[in-house]
C-alpha cells in the first residue's frame, strides 16, 4: 500500500513570497504587514519531486563552472509583432524565447491585443492561445466578429485547459513557438499544493512554465490578475521569474498605456499608448495630435505644454475657464491634473502676480490622460491659461509652454528640455516659453523664437 505523502503547513508573504513557519504580523523580508498566509505543501515522492525541480527557473542545470571566453554567445533574435506601440514597449520587438507577463485591471485589454498579437504572429509561427477563464466559443466569437482579426488557419491553435502538465503537452505535439496563457491565477499545477489562484499554485506554476519555455525555446506571454489598488496579484516571486513585465493602465477615457517596470532585453522608460476601439487596441503613432483639441488659431483659457512621459514626449493641451464667483466660496476643479498643484499656482499668481483669483476655477486636461503629482512641467501652461481666461484674452496655439512654478515665483528648470523644444517645433510651434535654465545655443537653430521666463513677472510682462 502506497504511503500518503506528508504535508507540511508553512505560511508564505503574498506579497514577496518569503516562508515562515508560524505566522506573525509582519513579514521580515518585506516589511509588509497581515500578509502571511497558511497552506499546506504536500511533500512529493522522490521521483516528482526530481523533476519538479530540474532546472529551475532558467530551464538549466548549472553544476558546472565556465569562464566567460567558454560561454557560447547567442544573438537575441527580435519579433515584430505587428502592432508598433507594443513593439516600442517591448525594446524593438518581442525576444525570442523570452517570458512576458502583462497584467491590467478588468477590461483593460488584455485579452484584446493579446488575440490580435497571437493572430499576427501566427503569418510567421506556430501560435497557440490557451485560456483557462472562457470557451473556444467565446473566445472565437470576439476574435472573428468583433476583431476580425487575419490569421493563417493552420498557425493558430486554440486550447481550454488549466492544467499546467497537459498545456505543456500539447503545446510540445504540436511544436507551438509562440504561447499565450489567459490566465495564470486560473492553472493549477499536480506538483503543487492549494486551489488555482493560491501562492503556491501561482508560483508553482510560474516555475514549471518558465523551465519548459527555456527549455524549448517557446516564447510564452502569461496574463496576471490585479489587485484592489491594481497591483499585481500573487506571490512577488512572480515578478522575478518574468523576462519582462508589463502593465496597462486605463484613462479616464478610450486612452490605454503600457508601461514596462521590468524588461530584460530593453530600457523601461518607453511608454506605448493605444485607443480602444471596437475592433481592438490601435496604436497612436503621434499621441501629441490625440491630446490637442484641433480648436481655431487663437482661443482664449487654452495653452499647449509639453510633458515627458518615460522616454518620450508628448504636447498637451491645458483648458482652463475662470468665472465670477456666485457663492460665498470659490469652485476650484481639476481634471487631469493634480489639485493641489491648481492651487498653489493661483496662490503664486495672487501673491507674486498682484493678480485677484477670486472666481471659480475650472481646469482640464484635453484626451483624458491624467498627469501624476510628481510632472511639474505644465506649471507654465496652466498659469498661462488661467491668465487668459482671466483677461479673456485669445492666445495662438502656435505657442508652447514648459517650466515649474515655484512658491517664491521662479521659474524652474525641468528635465529634457531640449529635447521637448524639438518635439513642440517639430509640431509647428513657433513661439516656446521655457524656463532661463532651461536655454541652451542649439534652440536659436529651431527656427522657433524662445522667450526666457525667469520669474512668474515675466510670464505676465510676455503673454501683455
Amino acid at each position: 500500500m502506497a504511503k500518503t505523502p506528508k504535508t507540511k503547513t508553512s505560511f508564505l508573504c503574498s506579497e514577496c513570497g518569503a516562508n515562515f513557519p508560524r505566522w506573525q504580523g509582519q513579514c521580515n523580508a518585506c516589511k509588509a504587514w497581515n500578509t502571511l498566509a497558511e497552506f499546506k505543501e504536500a511533500t512529493l515522492p522522490s521521483q516528482q519531486r526530481s523533476i519538479a525541480s530540474q532546472g529551475g527557473y532558467a530551464g538549466t542545470l548549472g553544476n558546472t563552472v565556465k569562464k566567460m571566453s567558454e560561454v557560447s554567445h547567442v544573438e537575441l533574435n527580435k519579433l515584430k509583432t505587428g502592432i508598433g506601440e507594443l513593439d516600442r514597449v517591448l525594446g524593438n520587438g518581442l525576444t525570442v524565447g523570452s517570458i512576458v507577463l502583462i497584467s491590467g485591471d478588468p477590461g483593460a485589454g488584455k485579452t484584446t491585443i493579446l488575440t490580435q498579437l497571437s493572430a499576427n504572429l501566427s503569418q510567421q509561427m506556430v501560435s497557440m492561445y490557451c485560456t483557462a477563464e472562457e470557451s473556444l466559443e467565446q473566445f472565437k466569437s470576439r476574435a472573428i466578429e468583433r476583431l476580425k482579426i487575419d490569421f493563417i488557419e493552420d498557425n493558430l491553435l486554440l486550447m481550454s485547459e488549466y492544467i499546467v502538465s497537459n498545456i505543456m503537452e500539447r503545446a510540445l505535439e504540436a511544436k507551438v513557438k509562440f504561447l499565450i496563457i489567459d490566465s495564470i491565477q486560473a492553472l493549477e499545477s499536480e506538483h503543487c499544493n492549494g486551489s488555482a489562484g493560491s501562492v503556491s499554485q501561482v508560483k508553482g506554476c510560474a516555475q514549471e512554465l518558465s523551465r519548459f519555455s527555456k527549455q524549448h525555446g517557446i516564447t510564452l506571454i502569461i496574463i496576471g490578475h490585479v489587485t484592489k489598488g491594481s497591483d499585481l496579484a500573487g506571490p512577488k516571486t512572480l515578478e522575478h521569474i518574468v523576462d519582462t513585465l508589463l502593465h496597462i493602465e486605463v484613462n479616464d477615457s478610450i486612452i490605454r498605456t503600457i508601461r514596462a517596470s521590468k524588461n530584460r532585453f530593453g530600457d523601461v522608460d518607453q511608454v506605448g499608448i493605444f485607443q480602444m476601439h471596437s475592433k481592438g487596441m490601435l496604436s497612436v503613432d503621434n499621441p501629441s495630435k490625440l491630446f490637442l483639441s484641433g480648436a481655431d488659431e487663437t482661443v482664449a483659457g487654452s495653452a499647449i505644454t509639453c510633458i515627458r512621459d518615460g522616454n518620450r514626449n508628448l504636447l498637451l493641451e491645458v483648458q482652463c475657464l475662470v468665472s465670477e464667483c456666485e457663492a460665498e466660496n470659490q469652485q476650484r476643479v481639476s481634471i487631469g491634473l493634480s489639485f493641489n498643484r491648481l492651487k498653489m499656482i493661483t496662490a503664486v499668481l495672487r501673491k507674486h502676480g498682484r493678480i485677484k483669483l477670486f472666481h471659480d476655477i475650472y481646469v482640464n486636461l484635453v484626451g483624458g490622460l491624467k498627469l501624476p503629482e510628481t510632472d511639474t512641467s505644465a506649471d507654465l501652461a496652466i498659469a498661462a491659461s488661467l491668465i487668459s481666461s482671466l483677461n479673456d484674452k485669445e492666445m495662438s496655439r502656435k505657442h508652447c509652454f514648459m517650466g515649474e512654478i515655484s512658491l517664491s515665483g521662479e521659474v524652474r528648470p525641468i528635465n529634457g528640455g531640449v529635447p521637448r523644444v524639438n518635439e513642440a517645433v517639430k509640431h509647428g510651434f513657433e513661439v516656446i516659453y521655457i524656463p532661463k535654465a532651461n536655454y541652451h545655443k542649439s534652440m536659436e537653430n529651431s527656427g522657433a523664437k524662445i522667450i526666457q521666463i525667469e520669474k512668474i513677472g515675466d510670464l505676465l510682462e510676455a503673454l501683455n
